[in-house]
């Protein structure tokens, strides 16, 4: 079992309530609600951050290949108008 480490945080008074209005509709604890809302918040961040550093070594890479914005911006209007 996991040892559960504690944070401090502020929030404004009208996130509060709706935490604490969350919480009751789901019959949650606060701690509950707060840990899945940072996991799922951690999660997706964490995913872009990736995929910018991917992006970004893939770009500076001497076999990158750019597309001048005019060209990728015709070829998906005429996708789009297919």
């Amino acid at each position: 079992m996991l040892k559960a480490a504690s944070v401090t945080v502020r929030v404004k008074p009208t996130t509060k309530t709706r935490l604490e209005a969350l919480a009751h509709a789901t019959r949650r604890s606060k701690s509950y609600v707060i840990e899945e809302a940072l996991e799922l918040y951690l999660d997706v961040n964490e995913w872009q951050i990736v995929g910018i550093d991917q992006a970004l070594a893939e770009a500076d890479s001497p076999n990158a290949v750019f597309v001048d914005h005019d060209e990728v911006l015709a070829k998906w209007e005429a996708k789009v108008a297919r």
